[in-house]
């Protein structure tokens, strides 16, 4: 659980970095087998223009590019919110071990809250996921966004 928090404490660090750009405030990190934080991101779509930035698929493209394949068996996805449907149907793509996450999502969760692709057993890879990491300063990162936007 403390390699999970440290990890996920990088992850915030990218979700505040996207806040102060004026995005939603959701980080990501990709992690190999053996520990190494090979790709970091903060979500994007609207600096980018690009409704599929976010933190998720941008460090599933660095991290891609970086290893010339587009598929990463072994490696660990932190977020700091739980992934939608479009981030987790990349990370089944892309044969993820395991996506670790901070806060759920109740209205467009893809992992527990509302669907449950690639954890369900109806794919043909299946991810480990792991919730609630560190999930109440996403959760706070999260509402003070929203609170400022309204």
């Amino acid at each position: 659980m403390e390699r999970h928090e440290r990890y996920m404490q990088e992850a915030l660090a990218e979700a505040e970095e996207g806040a102060r750009q004026g995005e939603v405030p959701v980080g990501a990190l990709l992690v190999t087998p053996d520990g190494d934080i090979i790709a970091r991101a903060h979500n994007r779509p609207i600096s980018l223009n690009d409704p599929t930035a976010h933190a998720e698929i941008l460090v599933l493209r660095q991290a891609a590019e970086q290893v010339a394949n587009y598929r990463l068996p072994g490696h660990v996805l932190y977020v700091t919110l739980e992934p939608c449907v479009m981030c987790v149907g990349a990370m089944v793509q892309a044969r993820l071990a395991m996506v670790v996450y901070g806060a759920t999502d109740p209205k467009g969760g893809g992992i527990e809250s509302v669907y449950q692709i690639g954890t369900d057993g109806l794919l043909n890879h299946r991810l480990q996921a792991y919730g609630g990491i560190l999930a109440e300063a996403s959760e706070v990162l999260l509402r003070a966004f929203f609170r400022a936007k309204r």
